[in-house]
């Protein structure tokens, strides 16, 4: 889990699997039968989970990547998700049709944008808290106001 949660990891699964459906046979195959449907749907959503938990990082763990990491791997993911988005808009899938592929592909590129910022404000968030200055305590009691 360790290898897995690492946020570079997450994000070649994430991204990965993404180019890997829509490049591939696997989308047509993923059409025709329905474990396959539910694979690529389960891979889809758990990437995407475990990829949003590795860059926010707001649970407690003694392993977490550094945010310099975290952002590194965030706006490389960025760039794949959109690079990938404008790939499909110019070459879509075989067998799907021309307008649905550009409508598909817009939504992909400016809805990824709208959670892309999303994503990087929660993460700049979480540094601004986890940098701001502490309340000086003397014993575990706060000073007196």
């Amino acid at each position: 889990m360790r290898a897995v949660t690492h946020p570079a990891v997450a994000a070649t699964l994430n991204a990965g699997g993404l180019w890997l459906l829509y490049t591939t046979d696997l989308y047509h195959q993923m059409h025709g039968s329905a474990l396959v449907h539910a694979a690529v749907h389960t891979h889809v959503f758990l990437a995407g989970y475990v990829f949003t938990a590795s860059i926010l990082s707001v649970d407690p763990d003694p392993h977490r990547a550094p945010l310099t990491v975290r952002a590194a791997v965030l706006v490389t993911f960025i760039a794949a998700h959109s690079v990938l988005a404008k790939w499909l808009y110019a070459h879509p899938p075989a067998g799907v049709d021309s307008a649905d592929a550009e409508a598909g592909a817009q939504l992909m590129y400016y809805a990824g944008d709208a959670v892309d910022v999303t994503l990087i404000v929660l993460l700049l968030a979480g540094w601004y808290t986890a940098a701001r200055p502490r309340e000086a305590t003397l014993s575990g009691l706060r000073p007196a106001a």
